[in-house]
């Protein structure tokens, strides 16, 4: 498979000049490996999905990290909980060694982080592509777009969108997912990815899910968790000038991954897309993640919510940057219509000089100043 150079590229190499270890998460396929491995070729690699290098490096850590080199890509690394306290011993003791680390688990990558290599590590997510990244392979209809996804193999061909999302999920989703709540009833949990898959891009509700189910409220917002820790969904909160109403209104779900969610909503061909009812929905979750991809990728740590008014009044995204704001009104409509800004306009009368720009993302080639076409959203904004 090609390479496709990555943004996030830059930032890394900076950190790896002058942290000891570089931690680099994300979801599986989306390129952590290749990356580490195409940015230091000079590097001893070793990957611990190898369950024989595991069990020796279980039972020896010490041996293996004085023989392993000085630089050095451990990929999964998340399988090793206890390896984390040597490599801090191994760093303070010389400086000059490089670690290069990757899992795709957050919450088991985070806690050990926390606990050994505080100060010592610096940390980025990698998501699988943006479309700027994949420009050689992007001119196609959004349709398509929205239906490959933008995981690496999908996006240069290697593996069709019908064949890598079925097998993603069988064997990501409902056996490394499920193990790490050790969640018995596979029915229950697919019945749950799919109708949080239908509500992409809507708020969260626990108690309507769970009734639905069969399971508690608790229990859904545990499942939820693990997807999150999983890089297969996030949440965006609403935006609110009072910092405690963000945190505990309702939050909406999106996937980090249209592919996954196109799949998830049972849609087997781009021309599916065309007429379905959630296209808007799929299309909408396409341009949060792609500002979320630029966050991860710049290092431009902004906050993305979304505004919405009991009375109806609402904007898909919000992005805050310091005292500033950019609002973001999404439509998949091909055809430009002056109604599109009314909520932009509404919303920045009452925020007031903290909006910084108003944007509509649609789906047409016609741009007005008040307009962009999605493959623009992330090299205007």
């Amino acid at each position: 498979m090609n390479y496709i150079p990555r943004q996030i590229s830059t930032s890394i190499s900076r950190a790896a000049k002058y942290f000891p270890v570089v931690v680099i998460t994300g979801p599986r396929q989306s390129g952590k490996s290749t990356l580490a491995r195409n940015q230091f070729p000079d590097f001893q690699e070793y990957n611990f999905e190898d369950v024989a290098l595991r069990e020796r490096v279980y039972n020896d850590p010490k041996s293996f990290l004085e023989n392993c080199g000085d630089n050095v890509i451990l990929d999964e690394v998340q399988h090793l909980p206890d390896l984390f306290s040597y490599i801090q011993i191994a760093v303070d003791r010389d400086e000059n060694r490089r670690f290069i680390l990757s899992g795709s688990n957050n919450f088991a990558l985070m806690a050990n982080i926390t606990q050994s290599l505080a100060g010592r590590a610096s940390l980025f997510t990698l998501l699988p592509l943006c479309i700027e990244e994949c420009m050689a392979y992007s001119d196609r209809p959004t349709d398509e777009l929205l239906y490959n996804g933008f995981y690496p193999s999908v996006v240069t061909g290697k593996r069709p969108a019908d064949l890598f999302y079925p097998s993603y999920y069988a064997t990501y989703i409902e056996r490394d997912v499920r193990q790490l709540k050790n969640i018995s009833s596979i029915s229950q949990f697919q019945t749950f990815m799919r109708l949080i898959a239908g509500r992409c891009g809507t708020e969260f509700n626990a108690n309507a899910l769970g009734s639905e189910i069969g399971v508690t409220s608790p229990t859904i917002k545990s499942w939820l968790s693990v997807l999150e820790a999983s890089y297969i969904v996030f949440t965006l909160s609403p935006y609110h000038t009072n910092i405690n109403k963000r945190l505990t209104k309702t939050p909406k779900v999106f996937f980090y991954d249209t592919g996954l969610l196109c799949f998830l909503l049972g849609i087997n061909t781009p021309g599916q897309l065309e007429s379905h009812p959630l296209r808007g929905a799929v299309f909408e979750n396409l341009a949060v993640i792609e500002l979320l991809k630029k966050q991860y990728n710049t290092g431009n740590f902004q906050n993305l919510y979304f505004y919405r008014e009991n009375r109806g009044n609402e904007v898909d995204i919000v992005r805050q940057k310091g005292l500033e704001l950019d609002l973001f009104e999404v439509k998949s409509s091909k055809t430009f219509n002056t109604s599109f800004t009314r909520n932009l306009d509404y919303v920045k009368n009452l925020l007031g000089e903290r909006v910084r720009n108003r944007i509509l993302v649609y789906d047409g080639d016609y741009i007005p100043p008040t307009a962009i076409n999605i493959r623009q959203l992330t090299t205007k904004f």
